[in-house]
């Protein structure tokens, strides 16, 4: 993966958003709107993968899009969610590890 643009932090990632976003009266959709709109980028994704490691693949008609560009669809939604409801998305990402590294320690197999 060759990267030819700056690597942004969580923080830089919100204001980015935040950024874009304040430049309509519009705003920040509501929770509910949000929710929908994640779940509708998530269901691209998820046809995406299936194109590529499923049992349905692409029709030739159909528009060529990556998985990364899903994923960047995602992070974008996610980012209104987090900033609609004033969540800083580093503290919530510290939250879910913490609790991965903790509940989930003696789960897994380790490796040697």
């Amino acid at each position: 993966m060759t990267i030819a643009h700056p690597i942004y932090t969580t923080e830089e990632i919100q204001k980015r958003v935040d950024d874009y976003i304040s430049q309509f009266k519009e705003g920040y959709f509501s929770p509910l709107s949000l929710m929908a709109r994640l779940t509708e980028e998530t269901g691209e994704l998820a046809r995406e993968v299936n194109h590529y490691y499923g049992e349905k693949p692409k029709k030739s008609t159909e528009k060529e899009k990556t998985m990364e560009e899903e994923l960047g669809d995602i992070i974008f939604v996610l980012t209104c969610f987090a900033n609609s409801l004033n969540i800083d998305l580093s503290e919530a990402f510290h939250l879910a590890m913490s609790k991965f590294e903790t509940r989930d320690k003696e789960r897994w197999t380790r490796k040697e």
